[in-house]
């Protein structure tokens, strides 16, 4: 599946899901683990949960099956590994503390808000 396509569904269903916060980070030359990061914050851990369940779920049925994830359970920093697509939900708190968006380094010109959710 061509990664814009896949980058859309994750977007879509983080969306229709009401994440918080939704961006897309392209780190395509700039790690070896996958194209594009989408990150997102739940409202709740059991909000977290349902996110990457909802994730993993419209990925596999669009014919891309994840090769993993990490912490559902728990609910407080979810990842779902699409390949080219690695998508975070998080808890606010747990998403300031880390600041991946500040790991990367990027430019605000390097960040593309996918959705402005209140």
């Amino acid at each position: 599946m061509q990664v814009e396509k896949l980058r859309d569904i994750v977007i879509k269903a983080l969306e229709d899901m009401k994440a918080k916060d939704i961006v897309v980070i392209d780190v395509k030359g700039r790690s070896n683990v996958t194209d594009i990061m989408v990150i997102a914050s739940g409202t709740s851990a059991q909000h977290v949960k349902s996110l990457a369940e909802t994730v993993a779920f419209t990925a596999k049925e669009a014919g891309e099956t994840p090769l993993g994830s990490e912490g559902v359970s728990e609910g407080e920093w979810a990842l779902i590994d699409l390949n080219c697509v690695v998508v975070h939900v998080m808890l606010p708190k747990v998403r300031d503390f880390y600041q991946l968006e500040r790991l990367w380094n990027l430019d605000i010109s390097a960040v593309e808000v996918a959705a402005e959710t209140n």
